[in-house]
């Protein structure tokens, strides 16, 4: 690197947003993830030991997944290289995995690559890293926001660690605000800025756990903010709410966000807790979530969780489908309010979803068993020739329109497929 190469970096340094700026320069400066990358934990030793294999970073943005890649980046004796998954093409990869076999031919020096947003390479691409990631001529690092399970290929799975970062709690992100604001000579200490202790509480639960969101919205307000009479700058509760007007919800309609959210959704329904059921509708519908697919969800819940225990809850649940469909928002969310509370707090029963496996096996089990004779179709001519539809009871040519009669297959007569639910309307006939 020459002189005109150094100045340009160190400009470039200097112009970073905070959350750049900020990132640790150690592991022990590190906030947050402690359970994998504090002191003493296996992912701590391995980078301070310069020991890696494969990894994965895995969770929310703003967690730390980069940052974990820079501190490896800066205490490894491997070549680092990055390529973010958006833009990167086969000539860059074919350039990289080149002076990786170099590396360890010649030197036996490692390389590392780290992948960003690793869950955007397609299939090919991640097919064509591989063998060298196999043969060893590459350790890769990648970081995604997706499911790993999804979105990377399972050989890749199969050579790597998996790390899964959680959100950072308010009382962490608080830490690197408090930081941010003191530090000199990477943050706005010579700023001369004051922040009161609410905008701070309100910045780090504002967040949802997500560090840039917050070092973002910290450096916006002391950007906009005019200095007061005494040269000050002061970051008050009104400020810092207007720069995190609105919480971002991590949510992703093909991702992790949603399939887990729907799932506590339904979970929530079937585990007669509105409140809970509520809860996670309202977390969809500010998420954006189509009202046609949650009110897909409730009728099944109806029937599948509900069933006969409460037959209404079908109707109900079948009728807020269309209304919302007619409706629209914003008051379709009232129409899946009511459908979401009345079908968590219905009596519940699985005898439906149970009658149909258990049938279903036994089809698969038995084949086509004969029906019985006085069961089968009786609509033509000569029919009682061939025993068809002969002996057969009417019901309701007898008292209380029923009359006992074996309607399963001679093979089958005592099965029993549904079982009545001792709760709610769904009861054995008497």
């Amino acid at each position: 690197m020459d002189l005109f190469e150094y100045m340009a970096e160190k400009q470039k340094g200097a112009e970073a947003p905070l959350a750049a700026r900020m990132r640790p320069e150690n592991l022990d400066e590190l906030v947050g993830q402690q359970e994998i990358a504090g002191k003493g934990h296996l992912l701590y030793r391995a980078i301070a030991a310069d020991k890696l294999s494969s990894l994965i970073f895995y969770g929310p943005p703003g967690t730390g997944k980069t940052t974990l890649a820079r501190l490896i980046a800066r205490t490894t004796k491997a070549e680092f290289c990055q390529l973010n998954a958006t833009s990167a093409g086969k000539k860059e990869m074919e350039e990289i995995v080149e002076r990786a076999k170099k590396n360890l031919g010649g030197y036996g020096k490692r390389t590392i690559l780290f992948v960003d947003e690793i869950h955007r390479f397609n299939k090919a691409q991640q097919d064509y890293l591989l063998p060298y990631v196999e043969d060893g001529s590459l350790i890769l690092i990648g970081a995604t926001t997706e499911n790993p399970y999804f979105e990377v290929n399972s050989a890749l799975l199969s050579r790597s660690r998996i790390f899964e970062l959680k959100p950072l709690t308010g009382e962490e992100i608080r830490i690197l605000l408090k930081r941010a604001v003191s530090d000199q000579r990477r943050g706005l200490g010579s700023f001369r800025l004051r922040i009161e202790e609410e905008a701070l509480d309100f910045l780090s639960e504002a967040a949802g756990g997500d560090a840039r969101a917050a070092l973002n919205a910290l450096e916006l307000a002391a950007l906009t903010t005019e200095r007061g009479e005494d040269g000050w700058i002061d970051i008050t509760l009104s400020v810092a709410s207007e720069c995190i007007q609105k919480r971002v919800l991590r949510y992703d309609r093909d991702g992790d966000e949603h399939y887990d959210t729907i799932s506590a959704f339904i979970k929530s329904m079937r585990g007669s807790d509105p409140d809970a059921a509520v809860y996670y509708l309202a977390r969809m519908l500010y998420a954006g979530e189509d009202i046609k697919f949650i009110a897909r969800r409730i009728v099944i819940c109806a029937s599948e969780d509900v069933g006969n225990a409460d037959p209404q809850a079908l109707n109900v649940a079948t009728s807020a489908f269309l209304a919302v469909e007619r409706v629209g928002l914003p008051e379709a969310k009232i129409i899946l309010s009511q459908a979401a509370s009345y079908v968590a707090s219905a009596p519940k029963s699985n005898a439906c979803v149970k009658a149909i496996m258990e049938a279903e096996a036994e089809v698969k089990r038995s084949g086509n068993l004969p029906i019985p004779g006085y069961l089968r179709d009786a609509h033509y001519r000569g029919h009682e020739k061939l025993s068809r539809g002969v002996g057969y009871l009417y019901p309701h040519d007898f008292p209380g329109h029923y009359v006992k009669q074996q309607y399963l297959p001679d093979a089958l007569r005592e099965r029993k497929f549904y079982h009545f639910p001792e709760e709610g309307d769904g009861k054995a006939p008497v």
